[in-house]
């Protein structure tokens, strides 16, 4: 049955299939990666802008890729507990989104010309690897997501791929400022994912789809997710110490009461009752990352007078 209130084939059918709250993660390891380049005296306005645009166009064809491989692989079923899928609510048809999916990859195919052009074909690599991770992550013979690998290439992609990848189209290298950076954005993405994962238990478990909340159960998953958050915010605390970065650096620290409420309350609730942390986790990684790429740029700006 569609979804109340919406036309199946209508314009905010697609938006719903591009889930527009998960965008901050595609944001936010561009937004920080810009900040490491303008630290290094290296921004550069086109190559930021397209590593924006071609992030947010890899998260969006993840996203209809999971919409319709979950569903057609049973994950996705009617007593799904997360935000509604367009497949899955009958908004859109598979064959319909799998067409918006390659469009999407076309687009973002494009963007990696500019970025080759501009930075020099190691982003051909880079490119064609993170567009294979969003579709693998539920497709293909080996999807990600369904053994237990969907964490590792959060970690992987939306942390040192997309911050390090940013730092590199506008600097040329890899900074080592850029890779401390990149372990706190891809640990609170990682996060998101586990309390995904976490509320989705029992249904993924009936699906086959064998998550790392699956194989290691509850208190595995909270674990995993307290020991994300704590290394975001130990990173700060080491740029500090290790004299890479003056103290607003630990601007991210602001944060800190948000994350200890999100730990204690992801160890509480359960089903549905986590749909709002998911909301406020991904909430923490933007406000982090906000304030974590402003902590750096102040910092290069008061080294520069």
């Amino acid at each position: 049955m569609a979804f109340e209130g919406v036309r199946p084939g209508s314009a905010r059918a697609w938006v719903i299939a591009a889930r527009p709250p998960t965008l901050s993660a595609a944001l936010v390891p561009v937004a920080v990666g810009t900040a490491c380049a303008f630290a290094e005296g290296s921004l550069k306005a086109g190559p930021a802008l397209a590593a924006l645009a071609g992030a947010l166009l890899l998260q969006i064809a993840a996203n209809f890729a999971n919409d319709v491989f979950d569903f057609e692989k049973g994950a996705d079923t009617s007593e799904r507990l997360g935000p509604v899928r367009a497949v899955q609510a009958g908004l859109l048809a598979p064959s319909t989104v799998r067409r918006g999916l390659y469009v999407v990859i076309a687009l973002a195919l494009l963007v990696g010309g500019y970025l080759t052009a501009a930075a020099g074909p190691v982003i051909v690599v880079i490119g064609l690897a993170s567009i294979a991770a969003a579709v693998a992550y539920t497709g293909g013979p080996y999807p990600l997501g369904y053994h237990g690998l969907g964490d590792v290439f959060v970690m992987l992609f939306f942390g040192f791929v997309a911050v390090l990848g940013t730092t590199f189209v506008q600097v040329g290298r890899v900074t080592e400022l850029a890779l401390y950076a990149a372990v706190p954005v891809g640990a609170l993405a990682t996060a998101i994912l586990v309390v995904n994962n976490l509320r989705d238990i029992d249904t993924d478990r009936v699906a086959g789809k064998r998550t790392l909340a699956v194989r290691f159960g509850e208190r595995g998953s909270l674990v995993e997710y307290g020991a994300l958050l704590l290394a975001a915010y130990v990173v700060p605390v080491l740029l500090l110490a290790a004299k890479h970065a003056p103290a607003t650096v630990l601007l991210p620290l602001l944060t800190l009461p948000l994350g200890w409420r999100l730990v204690r309350a992801v160890a509480r609730e359960r089903g549905r009752a986590l749909n709002p942390l998911l909301k406020q986790t991904a909430l923490l990684l933007l406000a982090y990352g906000l304030l974590f790429a402003l902590g750096l740029v102040v910092a290069a700006l008061g080294s520069a007078h």
